[in-house]
């Protein structure tokens, strides 16, 4: 058998290499690693998988640790790009031009170290750029307003972006020359929450860009142990450590829920709703209605034509467990309706709209309609009812009961404390990254709990809501206090112990809403 010749051969493998950059990486290219020095490029199994997410995705955007050979990763892929398609135009944008000049220098090393017929044809090549006779380039440049702006760029890399201050204004400008389907990716290691980077991760998690998201923490990396972890906390601090290698946004301290519970949550009850209705896809669904349950629908109302959103919350009241969950802008009319058809199918769930001045178009909406199972509350917040609702009118009238939720100065760190010990003691089951993306950016701010300028905490406050209510006036029904038929007068119970036949006994009104912390919910009987 006549055996090939080393053309043949050559031809075999230039293929291969065009065909896959993982084959082309692994077999040909080598990289300067900073302690083994001159050596092939091995990948790894998270770079093998990002490579096929760079083929199978054009956005991508990169939340990683320092330290993983990200970078040295998308340079091969930018110089496979390059050498093995005609008229690629890659524009790389970092902080710095020094940082952006580096990654173009992880390319000039890869391809002065290939092959003499894997090379290709230079005829430009200096510190900021490389242009090969095929009309492929890399240019490196530093961020500026105006970066990217005039290129009509097939991949678009911007280095570092959570650290560059004009981000969001490069990416405006950039992105509208990726139109004739250039790729883009965005990498960074954390910089805490708010930034462009940051919002366009939240946004990747929640479905609402085109981006793929590549998370790429420590543990990726098969060298690395735990030994190595609790070293690099030993050398750079827990905070600063957090940052550099868990590619975690929220570890500043400032979250109202601990940074670990909601990465917990991440990282055990995020799942894929099993539908997505309504028009604007905005209904989310884990769980259809189970006969016999007992379900809460918890709201807080927008307008509908604002930055804020229109949010509610379908709770199975016995196993606070979150079955379903809606967000997104409606009138307030719609939003009534449509709040009521969810009530009504979750087996006529008991529901609890917040009742601001906006609330009240929405509730006007649910009571013209009819809905016999609307949640009340005294408007002195002294009394709520779960029982009663519109079915007694003379009830509701001498208690000056009305429909909804108060959400106010006192009641107000009630549900957020209510929040943080259910997320705490992991006592609800919120299946949305909707909903836990908000408490990444739900923070302390000069004592008062809100979410950071530019974000949302709708979901929150719904979620509190029907927590709050699960937890007082339902509890307290089941277990068999009343408190829309007690007969006693409410100066009768204080914070002290009560008095039963002569008898002390324990206040079953002081409830914890907190660590450590409780409230005499004696005001609540009216």
């Amino acid at each position: 058998m006549t055996q090939p010749n080393i053309k043949d051969i050559i031809k075999a493998e230039f293929k291969k290499c065009a065909a896959s950059p993982e084959y082309f990486l692994k077999k040909y290219s080598f990289i300067q690693h900073p302690i083994r020095g001159r050596v092939l490029f091995d990948l790894y199994t998270y770079q093998l998988n990002a490579m096929q997410d760079f083929e199978e995705n054009r956005y991508n955007i990169v939340l990683k640790g320092r330290q993983l050979g990200f970078s040295t990763l998308v340079a091969g892929y930018a110089l496979w790009l390059m050498l093995f398609h005609k008229d690629k135009n890659v524009l790389v944008i970092a902080t710095k031009q020094d940082t952006a000049k580096n990654l173009v220098t992880k390319v000039r090393f890869m391809h002065a170290n290939l092959p003499v017929w894997l090379r290709g044809s230079m005829v430009e090549d200096n510190k900021l750029s490389m242009r090969f006779a095929n009309g492929s380039q890399i240019k490196a440049v530093a961020s500026s307003k105006d970066a990217g702006r005039s290129e009509a760029l097939s991949l678009l890399i911007l280095d570092e972006c959570a650290f560059i201050d004009n981000a969001e204004i490069i990416w405006t400008a950039a992105s509208s020359t990726l139109s004739t389907g250039g790729k883009a990716i965005l990498i960074s290691t954390p910089n805490g929450v708010g930034n462009f980077f940051h919002k366009m991760w939240q946004q990747a998690e929640a479905k609402t860009n085109e981006f793929n998201t590549i998370l790429l923490d420590w543990r990726v990396h098969p060298e690395r142990d735990q030994a190595w972890r609790d070293r690099q906390t030993e050398i750079l601090g827990e905070m600063q450590a957090a940052q550099e290698h868990d590619a975690s946004f929220i570890f500043s301290g400032n979250t109202v829920v601990s940074p670990d519970i909601i990465e917990f949550y991440k990282r055990t009850h995020i799942k894929e709703p099993i539908s997505k209705q309504g028009f604007d896809n905005n209904l989310w669904v884990w769980e259809y209605p189970i006969p016999g349950k007992t379900y809460i629908v918890a709201a807080d109302v927008a307008r509908g034509d604002g930055e804020d959103f229109s949010t509610f919350h379908v709770i199975d009241a016995e196993r606070s467990l979150q079955v379903a969950e809606y967000k997104g802008k409606l009138s307030t009319k719609e939003f009534g309706n449509l709040m009521m058809s969810i009530a009504t199918q979750y087996n006529d769930a008991l529901l609890i709209p917040d009742n601001s001045s906006i609330g009240w178009a929405a509730i006007q909406q649910v009571i013209d309609r009819g809905y016999r199972n609307l949640f009340y509350m005294s408007a002195d917040m002294h009394y709520v009812d779960v029982e009663h609702q519109i079915t007694d009118k003379k009830f509701v009238t001498e208690r000056n009961m009305k429909p909804g939720f108060v959400v106010s100065s006192r009641t107000r760190p009630l549900i957020i404390a209510k929040i943080e010990e259910y997320m705490r003691e992991n006592a609800i089951t919120v299946q949305s990254v909707r909903t836990i993306t908000e408490f990444e950016t739900f923070i302390w701010k000069n004592g008062r709990a809100e979410a950071l300028q530019g974000y949302n905490d709708d979901l929150i406050f719904a979620l509190g809501i029907g927590l709050w209510v699960r937890d007082t006036a339902l509890r307290l029904r089941q277990q068999g206090i009343e408190l829309t038929k007690l007969s006693l007068e409410r100066t009768a119970y204080t914070t002290m112990p009560f008095a039963l036949n002569g008898n002390q006994v324990k206040n079953p009104y002081q409830m914890q809403i907190g660590d450590r912390q409780t409230e005499d919910i004696t005001w609540l009987l009216g």
